[in-house]
Parts: C-alpha cells; structure tokens; sequence
C-alpha cells in the first residue's frame, strides 16, 4: 500500500471505531447527533470539500455530489446512523479502488524500471558517470556487469549475457559480443563491455518504449469513450430524477414530503456510476499491463479493443515470418562472361556495399573481405528493383529479375528456390547469386494458433519472388500469398483486402522494415516487430511485439478477448443491478443498505472483475491458445 492509501486505511478504522462507539452507547438527542457529526467528519470530510470544490470550478454532479447530497441529506432526516454508514463504506470501496488501481499501475510500472539512471561515458581517456541524456551519438560507454545499458549501440569491446527480460518479457539470456548490435534497457549480466552509441537518448529504445506505455491511456476505447459520454449525460439526469422524486409526488399524492426525500436521497446513493466509470478503463489498462508481461506493448486501449475484432492478418515476410538472416547458398557466373566465382561474388557486394538491407548484409559476409570504397563512384537505388552502381568505371547492376527486364539485359534464370541476385556489367549479364532466409521456429504455429483464435483469413505480402513466397507461405499453411510487391503494391493489396473484410472486421497488417511504415500505417492495425524492426516501422505501428515472435499476435489477441469480455460483464451486472435497485428505491422497496450495495458492492466485485484482465499468462502452445481464447 502507498502512504496516502494506508492512512486512508486508518481513518476508516478510526471511523468504524466511532461508528460502533456511537451505535453502542445509550445517547439520545444532541449527544446522539454529536456523536455521529464526529463519525462523518472523520470520514467524509474530503468528500464533502471535494464536491464543494468542484462545484467552484463548475463541475456540478459527479460521485462526490451525489455522495454528500445523500449523506447530509439522511442525516438531516435524523438517520444518523444510515448517513454514516453509507460514507463509510464509500470510502471502503474507494480504498479498494485505489488499491486495484495501484496493483495496474504497478504491473505497468515495471517497464518503467528500465529507465537507465546514468551512464559511464569514456572523455579524454577517463570514465565519467553522467545522465544519458547528456552522452552524444558515436561516443564509447562502458557498461559494467549487473548495469543496465542505458543508450543503443554496438558492442565495441567485451563480450557478455544480456538479460532482456524488461523488454521482451523472455528469460533466457542473450549472447553478445564484438559487432553485436545492443538495446538500451537490458541489463549487462557478466562481462564488461564497450558499447559505441549509434542512438542519443530520445531516440533510444527504452526511451520510445516509455513513451508509448506513458501515453497509451490516451487513446481510449469506443467502450471507454461510451462509459465518458454515459456518465456525463447519466449524472445530472439522475440528479434530476431524484429532485422531481422529492417533489412531485407529495403534491400529487398528497402527504408528507419525509418520505419522498428519504427515497430520493436512496435514489442518488444507489445512481452513483463509480461501477462503471473505473472498473472499464481499469479492464483496459490491466490488459495493456498483462499484454506487457508477454513482451507486447500495445499503445492505447482502442487498439487493445479492435485487436478482438481481427478477421484477416497480413504479414510482410522478410523479417516477419522469416528469420531476416540470410545466407549466401549459390553462385552461378554466366559461362560466356569469362568470370570466375570470386570476381562475380566480389562485384556484387561492392555493388551492395551501402545497402543496409539483410540480402545486401548476407553478400557483404559472403565476401568476408574488407572493401576499398575509392573504388565505387556513383550509386543508384531503383526502388523494388535493386541498385546500379559504378565500380572501377563499371556500371553494376545487381537486383531481381524486373531489374534485367527493365534493363533489357539477356539474362539466364535460376531455377532454384530462394532470393536470386542477379549481376550484370555494362549492359551484359555476368551471373547471379542465391541467398536462402529461414523461416522463423514458431511461424507455422502462430499461423495455426491466430486461426484457433478467429482469424479466417491469413496473407503474406513480400516483394520476394513468387518461388519463394509460395514455399513459405505452403510451408506455414497461409492462406493467401502475394509476391513481387512493390512498396506502393503492397498498400493497394492491403486496401483490396480490407474491402473484403466484414463490416465490423478488422485487418491487421504485421511487418518490420522501414518500406512496411506505409502498409502499418494504413492498416486497421499495424503490428511491428519491435526487436530487429526499424524506428520507421515501430513508430507508424499500433502494437510492438517485443520479441520478434509472430506467435505473439496470438497472445495478444487471447489478451483483447479476455479484456473485452471483463468489460462487458461489467457493463451488463453495473447497468443490470443498477436499474434494478434504483427502481426499487423509488418504489420504496430499498433502504439505504441496499443502496449502499448498489454503489459500493457493485463497485467492488467490478473491480475484482476488472483486476483479471492483469492475469496474464503467455502461451507458448496451441492448447494453450484456445484455453485463453475461450476462458470467462
């Protein structure tokens, strides 16, 4: 419990002491009344300044009204003991409440610790500890064993374990060493290390990972914008309801207006929409919390909600559904080009030598050597195509197969399956290249387990050739494949999907490369993967699965389901024993108790309810999978 929690705890305590004191001892009239006045200012007293307060600034009939209106209201009608009684345990459900939301904040809270305090930074040959803020783009950290990394880089000395749990939510540690890429949240588990900076702090991983959790509440659901608009229109209506309650009847009726009063000031205990108003955003925030756990950060409860909803999920391949770690497995020079193995293979990385792309990564490993760049003169991308560049006074073209047809070039296809490269030199065709990229281990069962869970339909979009995607794509048991896409392709494929969704089916598009950003964007919801994805790609995305596991998709889709189901439960049992009881009450069939079970009882088992939404588990299996999906 917090500070203000546990006082809270004992002025409720202190309250309920008096309360009993005053309920025991034989007192009658102003001694009766002194009593219990005592009781309600230890208890209500913030209450009563609180609806006092807002009524100042213009904010008329929330909780806080209602609750003090009643409250005086019975006391005035001399039921000392009922008007007590009812703030007392208001503030009992307010402390639960607190407590519950405490607990959210709490799970959540856990990725806040991977925010690095300092960073030991290497100036003038000593080590200075500063804030990370302050350590700029290519300058040399040390991280310490048991230090958390505090900015991304490349580990330029040591090699070492890091724990990435904060993260991704996986145990196991991770190997790293010379060359080897760092993020910035993990923690150094054993060797020191030298990491160069390739990222100032603002632009780090921990740091974007904080800003998307810090500011996920702020795109609200539509059950959240509902429960807004409801409340808004709900309260003064009551409010209304109960004054017309107090008044009319004793004039048309006739009689004394005691009663009347007394029923209304039952109808205003029982109208409080507390149930309501925190049990649904705290669904939503515990699912966003659990989601987590698991390694998925979502960036706002709307997106949590259409999650339940996805019909169709489309996949870029490449990093994706594949391992984006690709091998040189073939080279063929043409016969007639008179060029050996080595010549073609060293042409073709000097032609991707400023490519970042995996397959130009894969060709620059396969020649293993370092490159002299005076050598290369002017270069070219052609966008879905590849590159023409100048080496030696050559023009090099090297990419697919709509490169040489765009070129006019003569050249020989590769039969074999994979990623072909083909080279050519000053308008001849010299040779090609096959590189092979592996399919990620748990690909095919998240394809399984995402159609366990209601997905129909599942596409991979890639600008890989059509060999290729169409052995992925049967080796994982999609349903639809499209290949040899272009960037701007893929968003017209998309677009031709969507409209073959359901009216209420949503399209979530999942993929990592920068040429992705686009199709994220566009989609119902874009699903990066936030590991190895591009800044690019995380930050047009809706949801960032952590650890690069496309079987994550299914998690969080068991997430969304289990959140939505806790908020319509609530909903329905908060709206159902509300209407109920507040007609009761204006029947005179309520007392005041069951008034206060309709307020604060109602609160309480929400809550509980909403609390579910944190216990999350992550299933690694298909059993699993449908276990979640179908669970209350």
């Amino acid at each position: 419990m917090t500070k203000k929690q546990k006082k809270n705890l004992y002025r409720i305590i202190l309250a309920a002491v008096c309360y009993v004191l005053a309920a025991l001892l034989p007192l009658e009239g102003l001694g009766r009344l002194a009593a219990y006045l005592v009781c309600y200012a230890i208890i209500g007293w913030d209450i009563v300044w609180k609806a006092v307060r807002n009524i100042l600034h213009g904010q008329v009939f929330d909780e806080n009204f209602l609750m003090t209106v009643a409250t005086i209201g019975a006391m005035c009608l001399g039921e000392y003991s009922e008007g007590v009684a009812v703030m007392l345990f208001y503030q009992v459900g307010e402390l639960f409440q607190s407590y519950a939301v405490s607990k959210s904040r709490r799970s959540i809270a856990g990725l806040m610790d991977i925010r690095p305090d300092y960073a030991n930074v290497i100036r003038d040959g000593n080590v200075e500890q500063v804030d990370p803020e302050e350590v700029m783009v290519g300058e040399t950290i040390v991280v310490k064993p048991g230090e958390r990394i505090p900015l991304d880089g490349v580990i330029l000395e040591g090699n070492t374990t890091l724990d990435t749990s904060a993260l991704t939510g996986e145990s196991m540690p991770r190997e790293a060493g010379t060359g080897a890429d760092v993020i910035s949240g993990c923690i150094n588990q054993s060797g020191s290390i030298r990491v160069t900076v390739s990222k100032e702090y603002g632009e780090s991983t921990v740091a974007r990972i904080l800003d998307l959790v810090e500011n996920s509440s702020s795109k609200k659901s539509k059950s959240e914008n509902f429960i807004t608009r409801f409340a808004k229109y709900y309260t003064p209506a009551v409010v209304i309801a109960a004054a017309v309650l107090a008044v009319l009847p004793p004039l048309i009726l006739g009689g004394g207006f005691a009663m009347w009063i007394q029923r209304a000031l039952t109808f205003l205990v029982i109208s409080c929409p507390c149930a309501l108003v925190i049990s649904v955003p705290l669904s939503f925030f515990g699912g966003i919390g659990g989601a987590s756990k698991c390694g998925v950060l979502v960036k706002g409860s709307n997106y949590l909600e259409a999650l339940a909803r996805t019909e169709t999920v489309v996949f870029d391949k490449t990093g994706t559904l594949t391992k984006g770690s690709f091998a040189v497995t073939g080279i063929y020079p043409y016969e007639n080009s008179g060029i050996s193995r080595e010549e073609l293979l060293e042409l073709a990385a000097y032609a991707e030598n400023d490519s970042s792309h995996p397959i130009s990564r894969s060709i620059k490993n396969a020649y293993g050597k370092s490159m002299d760049a005076s050598r290369i003169g002017s270069v070219t991308e052609i966008a879905g195509r590849g590159v023409s560049v100048e080496v030696d006074g050559s023009t090099v073209l090297a990419g697919n197969e709509k490169l040489m047809k765009q070129s006019h070039i003569d050249f020989r296809p590769v039969e074999d399956t994979g990623t072909v490269v083909y080279v050519a030199r000053d308008g001849a065709y010299i040779g090609a290249l096959l590189i092979e990229d592996e399919v990620k281990e748990d690909s095919a069962q998240a394809i399984q387990s995402l159609k366990e869970c209601g997905v129909k339909k599942t596409v991979m979009l890639t600008g890989d050739s059509r060999k290729v995607a169409k052995k992925v794509a049967s080796q994982l048991g999609l349903d639809e494949v499209y290949a040899e896409l272009l960037p701007a392709d893929k968003v017209v494929r998309m677009e031709s999907l969507m409209k073959k969704t359901g009216e209420k089916g949503k399209l979530a598009f999942v993929g990592d490369g920068i040429n992705d950003a686009p199709v994220l964007a566009r989609a119902d919801i874009g699903i990066a993967m936030g590991g190895l994805g591009s800044d690019a790609a995380i930050e047009a995305a809706d949801i960032v699965i952590m650890t690069d596991e496309p079987s994550k998709i299914a998690t969080a889709i068991a997430i969304s389901e289990k959140t939505l189901r806790i908020v319509h439960q609530n909903i329905v049992f908060a709206l159902g024993v509300k209407a109920v009881v507040l007609l009761l009450g204006a029947l005179g069939f309520a007392s005041m108790w069951a008034a206060v079970f309709a307020d604060v009882g109602v609160s309480v088992i929400a809550i509980l309810n909403a609390i579910r939404a944190l216990r999350v588990k992550e299933q690694q299996r298909q059993e699993e999978f449908v276990k979640v999906s179908t669970a209350m």
